[in-house]
């Protein structure tokens, strides 16, 4: 004897045909390029504001350290001489700093929870994100800076 079926609830699409057969193959694993590249499309908001805010400080120095070295370098004479390592130095630090302290203010710690939680909104995740984020970047802005961008100004 065969159960039977109410129409109504077959109407409103309840019964286990409208979610599809219970024999269906499991959806196809992702490579791991596909996975890095979905990733990369659709990166989340926090990771996004901790790298520009240490991007823009970063290009921002870069572009005064590129001032100073060419000025150095043909021939001006500065207060205190050549300081480029000093230079350097000021915006590997000024940069680390401001992509922590930046960060810290405007990315939310994570809580995991729907709608608005009570609590702090802040905490030494969201300055962690700042440092790590910054770091590759303040590396790679200066590397760009002085082999790429500098070179342009000997010619």
């Amino acid at each position: 004897m065969s159960p039977a079926v109410d129409p109504t609830s077959a109407a409103r699409g309840s019964t286990s045909a409208a979610r599809g057969p219970a024999n269906a193959p499991p959806p196809s694993q992702r490579s791991w390029a596909e996975v890095r590249w979905r990733q990369f499309r659709n990166p989340p908001r926090p990771i996004v504001r901790a790298v520009l805010s240490s991007l823009i400080v970063a290009i921002v120095l870069a572009l005064a350290y590129l001032a100073y070295d060419v000025a150095l370098s043909r021939g001006a004479s500065l207060a205190g001489g050549d300081l480029r390592v000093l230079a350097i130095a000021l915006y590997i630090g000024i940069v680390l700093l401001s992509g922590t302290i930046i960060t810290y203010f405007v990315v939310p710690r994570p809580t995991g929870a729907a709608g608005p939680v009570a609590g702090p909104r802040r905490s030494a995740w969201s300055a962690a994100l700042g440092f790590f984020a910054s770091v590759p970047i303040a590396y790679l802005v200066m590397v760009l800076a002085t082999q790429i961008v500098r070179p342009l100004f000997d010619a």
